[in-house]
């Protein structure tokens, strides 16, 4: 009797064990998807169907979609160091400019992955522009650089991955002629309304829109691989961009086109499905959420805020608004040996965005040109648009759209989304505004205090003088690399 009691009772022991392994689930990998310059809300997804992405549409369909995130930083480097560390970009200390140095002892989700029995590893553009051989990393801040099939190949049985695919897509320069190559409709393409409604902006929107296109055709490829390799069902997808549109007037500035992105967030079979979350988030919020999807304990501290609760349900609000930031893009002003950049730093709610710059005296786009180099308006990407207006500024029907690209602003602007979602008539100086201007400068101050905000208070200017680690100047219709 006592010995069929103690097989019933090791039965009882193996099965409640095998229970617990059941129930207890495998750490999920992560499969980043970032494109390079691609503003929301360009994507059939949200519902122009000039810019067919069905891929993503599929991803969107099993999965959230975000319609309200915005990077931290309108510019390459540090948009993707604040995604690296959690961090807003000026607690980056160098790392808060393009090409700017990322100190090593800054804890990124790579290192914290790693540590964790994580495989991590990119491909294409990782963290960049920049040189990370000048900064104490002996690789580049994402981590070992594998194209993703050899990379799911050498994979160990049951190991979780962490991957950044990092497409160079649609960052210029465009193929000739590619949007007409690809099937885009010109004529049948709403031009922003910065942007002169013009045959030279509707081929450069088309070319935008045929790397748009191409993204989404890789995207569908990667799927595809982890499929084949027996890793989709527990690969946790997420799509975003690091900054908006290269075009006048978006990219390098806190406009909605240059700080709106898309974010899609796919878990297969988890999380809610086709849904959709009008919070805002900050994609500094990636960090904590990938830790937390890995099931990381005692994280470090950080700005960003986990999207984890949102994508189990438990809540369905994130926060009520973004704070964005800008410093020095490209070197393209004369001032302290090119250094000098253009500081800005905003706040955008549902109904307003309200901007401050810093140093209304310099020139948002760059000096039109400096001696000795060639340097046109730097900070705006060059290409057919950027030549149109520069070719056509004098004439009256589209002086007004240079102004908005290349000109200097006021020290503050103010924009009701409601009624511009363009962000084109400034409403800072209009006496009915002046209340809601001084509520959100108010918050705008707070934020810089509370995250320790080099700027706050009329100091920073030591962010100019941070060298770069590597150099090139923007010219008309392109870019030319050099180094000192």
């Amino acid at each position: 009797m006592k010995a069929l009691f103690k097989f019933i009772l090791a039965l009882a022991v193996i099965s409640t064990l095998t229970t617990c392994v059941k129930k207890e689930p495998n750490r999920p990998n992560i499969l980043f998807l970032l494109a390079d310059d691609w503003s929301y809300p360009y994507a059939s997804l949200y519902g122009d169907s000039n810019v067919p992405t069905p891929n993503i549409e599929k991803l969107a369909k099993q999965g959230i979609v975000f319609p309200n995130a915005y990077c931290s930083a309108p510019s390459c480097t540090p948009s993707r160091a604040s995604i690296l560390t959690g961090r807003y970009p000026h607690n980056l200390d160098e790392g808060v400019n393009l090409c700017g140095r990322l100190d090593v002892k800054i804890p990124t989700y790579v290192q914290l992955l790693r540590e964790n029995g994580y495989a991590v590893a990119f491909d294409r553009k990782g963290w960049a522009p920049g040189d990370y051989t000048k900064m104490g990393y002996t690789e580049n801040p994402c981590g070992e650089k594998i194209e993703f099939s050899k990379f799911l190949a050498g994979l160990e049985a049951n190991k979780p991955f962490f991957f950044w695919f990092g497409t160079n897509d649609p960052h210029r320069p465009f193929g000739k002629d590619a949007g007409k190559k690809a099937g885009v409709d010109i004529s049948k393409i709403k031009v922003p309304g910065f942007l002169p409604d013009v045959p030279e902006v509707r081929t450069d929107l088309a070319d935008y829109f045929s790397e748009i296109k191409h993204f989404d055709k890789e995207v569908g490829e990667l799927v595809e691989l982890l499929k084949k390799n027996g890793k989709l069902e527990n690969t946790i997808i997420v799509v975003a961009s690091d900054n908006g549109m290269p075009f006048p007037h978006a990219k390098a500035t806190l406009y909605d086109y240059g700080t709106r992105v898309p974010l899609i967030i796919s878990g297969y079979p988890k999380y809610d499905q086709n849904n959709l979350n009008t919070s805002f988030v900050n994609l500094l919020d990636l960090m904590p959420t990938f830790l937390d999807l890995a099931g990381i304990k005692n994280q470090t501290a950080v700005d960003g805020k986990s999207l984890l609760p949102v994508l189990k349900g438990q809540t369905s609000t994130h926060r009520e608004e973004v704070f964005l930031e800008r410093e020095r893009h490209c070197l393209c002003r004369a001032e302290m040996d090119y250094g000098a950049g253009y500081p800005m730093r905003a706040i955008r709610t549902s109904r307003f965005l309200y901007i401050r710059n810093f140093r209304p005296d310099r020139n948002p786009a760059g000096d039109e040109s400096i001696p000795g180099t060639p340097s046109i308006y730097g900070d705006v990407d060059g290409g057919l648009t950027k030549m149109y207006l520069l070719d056509h500024r004098n004439e009256p029907e589209i002086s007004p759209y240079f102004r908005l690209g290349f000109e200097k602003r006021p020290a503050e602007e103010l924009y009701d989304i409601k009624t511009d979602p363009y962000n084109i008539h400034n409403l800072a100086a209009v006496k009915q505004y002046e209340a809601i201007k001084t509520s959100l400068s108010k918050r705008l101050d707070e934020w810089m205090k509370a995250s320790h905000d080099p700027r706050r208070d009329g100091k920073g200017d030591e962010i100019d003088r941070y060298e770069s680690t590597t150099h090139a100047w923007i010219t008309r219709d392109g870019i030319i690399f050099w180094d000192k």
